[in-house]
């Protein structure tokens, strides 16, 4: 494994060792639930702690969680024990072993950024497969999620990077209005594989 992966691991698997609280699912992903398939085999991906891979394994779904950190995993697969829910949880590089072509009928992914990942992501998606996708903006009104400008989305950028799916949902708010109200700092999308 290249040494950049390793020290990327060493940073989230310290990250995840730290947190303490529990995950909560991701909105793009609880506010948009009615859109799940009622069976199927769904993909968290950089899972994190797994909340949106619980939810989606609640759902009823078969249900895979990839991390690059084993800490997460172990973290995850405990949790998933714990609640009698049914993952199949890997330690996984998803740059380096992204999904097969049409593997999946719905994938999650939310607060990673890597845009030469994303037509994996599109050709990962069985016919009618969905993707919710969420992650940090650049137009944001607090200095939360990463600091590197790289990481983050440009105005509409998630439009441009899906483009050859389905929208059904899209929501990004930018600083517009009153900026105590709303969903800040992130970008969302639902779209659907023809």
């Amino acid at each position: 494994m290249p040494s950049d992966s390793s020290a990327l691991r060493r940073v989230w698997d310290q990250r995840y060792s730290e947190e303490l609280r529990d995950p909560t699912p991701a909105i793009v992903l609880s506010q948009n639930i009615h859109l799940l398939p009622k069976e199927g085999k769904a993909l968290d991906l950089a899972c994190g702690l797994g909340a949106n891979a619980l939810l989606l394994a609640d759902q009823g779904l078969e249900t895979a969680a990839w991390d690059l950190s084993p800490v997460a995993i172990e973290r995850l697969r405990e949790k998933a024990k714990a609640k009698g829910v049914a993952l199949d949880s890997q330690v996984r590089d998803v740059l380096a072993m992204p999904p097969h072509p049409k593997s999946f009928d719905v994938i999650v992914v939310t607060h990673f950024l890597d845009r030469g990942l994303i037509p994996a992501l599109i050709h990962a998606l069985r016919p009618g497969g969905l993707i919710y996708y969420q992650t940090f903006t650049r137009e944001a009104i607090s200095d939360s999620g990463p600091k590197n400008p790289a990481y983050r989305l440009g105005t509409n950028e998630l439009l441009d990077l899906f483009r050859p799916l389905i929208l059904r949902v899209y929501r990004e708010e930018g600083c517009l209005g009153d900026t105590e109200k709303g969903i800040r700092n992130i970008a969302m999308i639902v779209a659907e594989a023809p």
